[in-house]
């Protein structure tokens, strides 16, 4: 009887994180959670897209050339390239959560200044800061949303995700719609100068003020506080997550102990960082506050691994495949509103051949036009008229996206990550050569709409089987330089597309078409996405 007793009184074993968060449940805390991430999703599309629909508008009163435009464009980019790996460290060092708050906020006040700028000097480094404060919180993102979710629920959370980005991409020309044509022009406090395209700015900083003020409500993720030892704070966040979503005190949650996460490297000296504290519940001691060079020292022990295998060749593999994709899905998507512009154009002039008329004949004739344009007293005499054909058809394609990422979800489970990325990037490779023999504004319509919804949605998978390829310490640097590398593809895809415009017109979009089939290739070499769980 004693023995009994003994057994039915026994203390339950600690619970990993898999079974920790299928306690706390799937519900209104994820809604909310994914609502808070919908704005961060939409702040992250605004920084690198506002600028293709603010240069015609703004063409005047910043009194920008065609390598000025270039330029701007570039300034975001560049500022995501270069703080990469600050990011990706600071995210597995101080947290998620703290990058995420701290990061949208930061954007919201940087794109409100830039709304502010009265020279396109102003405008180019404000959007080389958005660049640089974006990236970060960007990246983390997609670790965050994963580490919040148990293995059921996280590959269709990250579907829901690019989902929100196609949304975003969606209303982006409904906000420019509303707000261009308006004759919105004043003068503030006697000395700044407004125009509807910098109240489009203000409108478009909404979504960071929002989702940064939206994180604080939110709990740190739990996987990371377990890869740092910390399971009594990750236990309050399960609290938190089981009584949001079952409507009970957080006291009623069942799990009372977890499990204490192996460092994946031994730790030397008197090195934090991915210390797990022999008992797992209430730390008995405050940490002590570190110095630069113990801080500098932690940042080298956390990062050794990513120069060892496996994790050498997995790095390698993702930024490869990373930079192929992105040289080939930004090439084509920053290009569209002046194909779509070009075009309309076009049409309009030469009504006797349009139907004839080839893609390489329209861009020709658009950048020569644009190359002699330098005069800005005659050109800038009357407000500049934006043809709608340039929002309508950014709309279709936007939504052409939404719906691929809807079916995308519903067959992500029976096809796979792997196979879904593979399968989606080979015929994008199609897609993209397929552009050269585009013969009419309704053609290009089609084949870009679907090279870019398919692209996009194997994008997403990447993210995805990325994420179980590395460590919870490890997790977001990976993410972030990856994340630097489709960056540095995207600059590399726009500035190479000119140069093999002026060598033939079948050139660049075979570049486009071979840089997304080496990706399918690569993604086929990829280590099996079967195992979700994280570690």
């Amino acid at each position: 009887m004693e023995t009994e007793q003994k057994s039915d009184n026994r203390k339950e074993d600690p619970a990993n994180f898999e079974k920790a968060m299928d306690t706390a449940g799937f519900g209104i805390f994820n809604l909310l959670l994914l609502i808070v991430a919908s704005f961060a999703a939409f702040a992250s599309v605004f920084e690198t897209t506002t600028m293709s629909y603010l240069l015609p508008v703004a063409e005047c009163d910043l009194k920008m050339t065609l390598f000025d435009k270039g330029i701007l464009n570039a300034a975001t980019y560049a500022g995501m390239i270069t703080s990469a790996i600050i990011w990706g460290y600071l995210a597995d060092t101080l947290g998620r959560r703290k990058i995420l708050i701290s990061g949208y906020l930061a954007d919201a006040l940087c794109v409100l200044s830039s709304s502010l700028t009265q020279n396109f000097q102003m405008l180019v480094i404000f959007k080389f800061f958005g660049g640089f404060i974006v990236n970060g919180p960007g990246a983390v993102l997609f670790t965050y949303l994963t580490e919040m979710h148990g293995a059921k629920h996280r590959p269709r959370v990250l579907m829901v995700v690019g989902m929100i980005n196609s949304v975003a991409t969606l209303v982006l020309p409904l906000i420019a719609w509303a707000i261009f044509p308006r004759d919105w022009d004043f003068v503030l406090f006697n000395t700044l100068t407004v125009h509807s395209w910098q109240i489009f700015l203000v409108v478009c900083g909404l979504p960071s003020l929002l989702s940064g003020l939206g994180f604080i409500i939110l709990p740190e993720s739990p996987k990371f506080l377990m890869s740092q030892g910390r399971n009594a704070e990750a236990l309050r966040s399960f609290q938190k997550i089981y009584a949001i979503n079952k409507r009970k005190p957080r006291l009623t949650y069942p799990i009372e102990e977890l499990i204490e996460e192996v460092p994946n490297r031994t730790s030397s000296g008197n090195e934090l960082v991915l210390t797990v504290e022999s008992k797992p519940v209430k730390p008995k001691y405050k940490r002590k506050s570190k110095t630069f060079p113990q801080a500098l020292h932690e940042s080298m022990q956390q990062i050794k691994p990513m120069f060892k295998k496996p994790l050498l060749g997995h790095s390698i593999h993702v930024y490869a495949l990373q930079f192929c994709i992105f040289l080939g899905l930004n090439t084509i998507r920053l290009w569209l509103p002046q194909l779509f512009a070009s075009i309309g154009e076009y049409e309009a002039l030469d009504t006797s051949n349009k139907g004839s008329a080839n893609l390489c004949t329209i861009l020709e004739y658009s950048v020569n036009k644009t190359s002699m344009t330098n005069d800005f007293k005659d050109k800038c005499s009357e407000r500049p008229q934006v043809s709608m054909t340039l929002y309508t058809n950014n709309i279709i394609v936007s939504a052409t996206s939404f719906v691929g990422y809807c079916l995308a979800g519903v067959i992500v489970k029976t096809l796979g990550a792997k196979r879904l990325l593979t399968f989606g990037l080979l015929i994008s490779g199609f897609f993209g050569i397929g552009l050269y023999w585009s013969v009419s504004g309704l053609t290009t319509l089609i084949i870009s709409s679907a090279f870019l919804t398919v692209t996009s949605v194997s994008t997403s998978s990447l993210l995805g089987i990325l994420i179980n390829l590395f460590p919870t310490a490890l997790r977001s640097l990976v993410v972030a330089i990856a994340m630097m590398f489709g960056r540095l593809g995207a600059l590399s895809g726009n500035m190479l597309f000119p140069i093999f415009m002026e060598m033939g017109c079948i050139q660049p979009f075979l570049m486009v078409g071979f840089v997304i089939f080496a990706a399918s290739a690569l993604s086929c070499i990829l280590p099996s996405g079967k195992k979700l769980t994280l570690t």
